[in-house]
Order: structure tokens, then C-alpha cells, then sequence
């Protein structure tokens, strides 16, 4: 008797195990990414820094950290000193080519560019960072693709969601 309720027992154990794992692929396939809230730093007394950062996948399938900033010195009466996009490839990704622009295409095809600020020598062969002061209000709410300039004419693009941009248009707002 006491053997046909162990064996009852385990059975019903290993049901409910199946059962979570199933549950749980199921939210896997339907779950969305998470939107990420804009950060706020206060880098020194009277600056602060936005930020944004974002993990992307180009259309390689590579994986790249995506960081727009915004840096506003209280100061000066809120003067906004830079707005910056950098771009880290992870293991696998190409080496970015500098010092040629940044190529940002928006959903009606207007291509906008974003000059390179490691100019001389980026901190990495994968690291870029782009001065998006003059590009960010230009920027249109919905979906972009960003060309990552590899060489003299090769790009890879690098698909962004309307949900970042729109983050993005967030800290355009913030003084």
C-alpha cells in the first residue's frame, strides 16, 4: 500500500514538472522584450547624463550594445553638451571602420548621417561613437535601420524598433 502511494506521489511530481516546463516555453514564445527606462545620472555636481541602452541584433544575427546618451550641464542653464550613440559588437561581430559616418535610414528613406567622434583611434576595433546632437530631432518616431560602416562603401544594418527610438525621442526632451 504504502509503495502505491510513492509511486502515485512521484508520478504526480514528475506531471507537474512537465507541466511548468510546458507553461513556461509557452510565455518564452509569447513574452515581448522589455522596454528599458531612460536612466538618469548625475555624472558631477551639476551634470547629468541620460541614457538609453538597448542589446540589438544586426542582420547577421550579431549582437551589439546600443547606448544613445545626452549630457546637460544644470549650470549653464541646462546647455546640452553632447548627444552621443555608441555601438559595442560583442564576440563576433565586425570591426567598425573609422572614421566614416554612421548611416541612418528611416522608414520613408531618408538617410541621414551621424559623424564618427573616434576619429583617431576608437577604444576597441568593435566600439563606435557617433555625435547624434544634430540627427535626434530629426529622427521620426517609428522604426530605423542604422548602417554600421564597415569599410569604404560596406555597411551592415542594424534594425531599430520603433519602442527604442521612441526612447530615444524621451531624452531629446529631458533638460
Amino acid at each position: 500500500m504504502l509503495r502505491r502511494i510513492l509511486k502515485t506521489f512521484w508520478w504526480l511530481i514528475l506531471l507537474g514538472i512537465i507541466t511548468l516546463y510546458i507553461f513556461l516555453g509557452f510565455a518564452s514564445f509569447t513574452s515581448q522584450q522589455v522596454i528599458a527606462a531612460v536612466i538618469q545620472l548625475e555624472e558631477a555636481p551639476g551634470e547629468v547624463l541620460y541614457r538609453s541602452q538597448q542589446k540589438l541584433n544586426d542582420e547577421l544575427g550579431n549582437s551589439w550594445q546600443v547606448v544613445l546618451f545626452k549630457r546637460v550641464h544644470a549650470n549653464n542653464n541646462s546647455q546640452i553638451s553632447s548627444i552621443n550613440l555608441r555601438l559595442v559588437g560583442f564576440p563576433g561581430s565586425d570591426e567598425l571602420f573609422h572614421p566614416l559616418s554612421l548611416k541612418i535610414i528611416t522608414d520613408t528613406g531618408k538617410v541621414l548621417a551621424a559623424p564618427d567622434i573616434f576619429v583617431e583611434e576608437a577604444p576597441a576595433p568593435t566600439i563606435g561613437q557617433y555625435d547624434f546632437k544634430n540627427i535626434l530631432p530629426q529622427l521620426p518616431t517609428t522604426a530605423l535601420v542604422i548602417g554600421i560602416p564597415l569599410g569604404a562603401e560596406r555597411f551592415i544594418n542594424l534594425p531599430i524598433p520603433q519602442n527604442v527610438v521612441q526612447e530615444w525621442q524621451e531624452i531629446a526632451q529631458k533638460s
